[in-house]
């Protein structure tokens, strides 16, 4: 894939993740599908604290968007932590039963970020 088209889909997905924590993550783990975004047992304080820091988190990957190369480091930032989080919940998930639906939620949407935004993200030597 060539650097331009790559930076296209790079700001597309920069967006479209963007949106979806903004907009997404609360719907996901209160209405659509809260036994693969939320935990057991409910902790409502927690996921306030989930949805602030993605919100938040969504606003600067939107603002990323605009120039991406400029935000690499928090481009960067969210495909290690991305990798992180959903490393740490699989683990979590396969020890605690009663979370083993995270398994096909939060999890692979976490991994999917991380691969979607690393493979896009042009490297130091193309940029």
């Amino acid at each position: 894939m060539q650097s331009e088209q790559r930076l296209k889909y790079l700001k597309f997905a920069l967006y479209a993740f963007g949106l979806f924590f903004i907009f997404g993550v609360y719907p996901m783990m209160e209405w659509i599908f809260p036994e693969g975004y939320g935990w057991t047992p409910r902790q409502h304080e927690y996921e306030q604290m989930i949805m602030g820091v993605y919100a938040t988190l969504g606003v600067f990957l939107i603002l990323a968007a605009r120039n991406p190369m400029q935000h690499a480091s928090l481009i960067w930032f969210t495909v290690w932590s991305s990798v992180v989080h959903g490393g740490i919940m699989m683990v979590q998930a396969i020890v605690d039963e009663t979370d083993r639906m995270n398994l096909i939620g939060d999890v692979p949407a976490l991994f999917l970020v991380a691969i979607v935004l690393g493979f896009l993200m042009p490297r130091k030597s193309a940029a």
